[in-house]
């Protein structure tokens, strides 16, 4: 399936990593939790969670759905919205 024929809803959504030390993220919806080592937040794909150490929320743009961080990112990973009890969520703020 081609990248272009998926549909995640209205806004666009992409993910650009240069290293591992800079993340940008396109179509995001809302921040739902944020600390040094873990960011959460909705996107038009669905929940995505970004752990490392030292993470900073350079630039936030909810109105253009664009999200930036800086430190350095040991992973990312996308969460089912049904299985939230048991999921990296519960791990990370449980």
């Amino acid at each position: 399936m081609a990248y272009e024929e998926t549909n995640y809803g209205a806004m666009h959504h992409y993910i650009h990593m240069e290293g591992r030390e800079q993340l940008t993220v396109a179509g995001v919806e809302d921040v739902d939790r944020f600390d040094e080592t873990g960011i959460v937040m909705r996107t038009a794909a669905g929940t995505l969670v970004v752990t490392g150490s030292g993470l900073h929320i350079g630039k936030l743009s909810l109105e253009g759905g664009e999200l930036h961080v800086d430190g350095h990112i040991d992973a990312l990973q996308y969460e089912d919205d049904g299985g939230r009890s048991g999921g990296l969520l519960a791990r990370l703020f449980g």
